[in-house]
């Protein structure tokens, strides 16, 4: 696949169709039969900015050295939002990804309701938040807000799902997530609205779209079930184009999703469906 700007058009139906979301792709989960900088660069080459997860086990010299564009990348290494100890960690451990994050030129910093293990699980697991929990994880959302002032850089909170993911893990659902961002009120802490996990959670992702809008740092997208890119499963993701495009949402929309077969197929797909015909 040719290289091309983020968010450019391809070809659907009798007019012309281009995409006025910038489009980014996760490297933690294409191209998996080649090393990780070969994946950021096949990302890159094909138009996309390149979001990655565990940043501390990468080369990020080798990583600057692919000239890819970065935009999204983990934004702590351990800690939750509701433990004393646990703020602790979770703040102290944002530090130092917000100082890596300057070494790849990343804006966006992804956090959760609390640190994950190797599989995805809750290293503090939670069915169910309580009244009680809710006033230290906004305190804690306020502390990595600062901090994210004191870089010029934003958390973003992305919802999870119990069902199938990450089940125990706190304020999984979009509602909670958008709650809290709403109740910090800062341009630092935004909400990474993840639609595959929200459909899994809560379903109805064009009324969701539109209630999230304001706080919304960026969004992810994988189809559901099966966790692969948008056409493999049972979410339209056109509708959902079409109504953040109504809506005036120009910002990220990035594919964390696994391929289906080929990953540049996937990719051309994931470009299709976030593509509008002008």
């Amino acid at each position: 696949m040719s290289g091309t700007v983020a968010g450019a058009g391809s070809s659907a139906g009798s007019g012309a169709a281009e995409s006025p979301f910038v489009l980014a792709a996760c490297a933690e989960m294409l191209f998996l039969d080649l090393p990780f900088e070969e994946r950021v660069r096949r990302i890159d080459e094909a138009g996309f900015e390149v979001e990655i997860w565990r940043w501390w086990e990468k080369d990020l010299d080798a990583l600057v050295a692919t000239g890819a564009t970065f935009g999204s990348m983990s934004g702590y290494i351990r800690g939750e939002l509701i433990d004393p100890d646990g703020a602790d960690a979770i703040v102290a451990t944002a530090r130092e990804s917000l100082e890596a994050a300057q070494v790849l030129d990343v804006p966006r910093l992804v956090i959760h309701g609390t640190g994950l293990d190797d599989n995805g699980l809750p290293v503090r697991p939670s069915a169910h938040t309580t009244p009680a929990d809710w006033l230290p994880a906004l305190r804690t959302l306020e502390r990595l807000a600062k901090l994210g002032e004191e870089y010029g850089k934003v958390f973003t909170l992305e919802n999870l799902n119990h069902a199938v993911d990450h089940p125990g893990v706190p304020f999984n659902r979009a509602s909670d997530t958008i709650a809290l961002i709403a109740a910090v009120d800062s341009p630092h802490l935004r909400l990474n609205l993840d639609l595959y996990h929200a459909q899994i959670g809560e379903g109805d992702l064009v009324d969701l779209c539109g209630r999230a809008l304001p706080y919304i740092g960026e969004i992810q997208v994988a189809d559901v079930p099966g966790r692969c890119e948008p056409g493999t499963g049972e979410i339209h993701y056109p509708r959902v184009a079409r109504e953040l495009d109504e809506l005036g949402y120009r910002g990220v929309v990035a594919m964390e999703a696994f391929a289906s077969g080929d990953s540049d197929l996937a990719l051309r797909r994931f470009r299709e469906a976030f593509s509008i015909e002008v």
